[in-house]
């Protein structure tokens, strides 16, 4: 009997679902993020997975880089969503204020962003985001 691989790991961003029921889906192509949380929680796990093709995807064209660099040693350690504002189906805009945590070389790290979100061609794309100063400290 072959080994099954395993779907029911638990999705990057948080939420209790499991990966390929929450972001995964997203990441996936087969649904699309119907708020602004789900397309921020999404793309948070998308940068854990190296998912350089949704991240580009899912960022409104005027403000996509050309080339986006994910560093392959830098590990995400988890998500909090601080704040959101407007963001739902049917808005127009929202708001997504969270904090991400990660390690790069022996180094703990935190994201604290505003993230601004539109509706662009009927989904929910990433326009811009105001970073506060990243702190971070030597561990072990």
């Amino acid at each position: 009997m072959g080994k099954k691989k395993a779907t029911s790991k638990p999705c990057h961003c948080g939420n209790a679902k499991a990966f390929n029921q929450c972001c995964g889906r997203f990441i996936a192509g087969s649904n699309t993020a119907q708020t602004a949380e789900q397309l921020m929680r999404s793309r948070y796990s998308a940068f854990v997975e190296h998912a350089k093709d949704y991240l580009q995807a899912s960022w409104h064209p005027a403000h996509v880089p050309e080339d986006l660099d994910i560093d392959s040693q830098q590990k995400w350690l988890g998500l909090k969503i601080l704040h959101t504002e407007a963001g739902q189906a049917q808005d127009s805009t929202g708001v997504v204020e969270f904090v991400a945590r990660y390690t790069l070389q022996g180094k703990a790290y935190r994201l604290h962003e505003v993230s601004q979100f539109e509706r662009h061609q009927g989904h929910w794309v990433y326009t811009t985001g105001m970073v506060g100063r990243p702190s971070g400290r030597q561990t072990g």
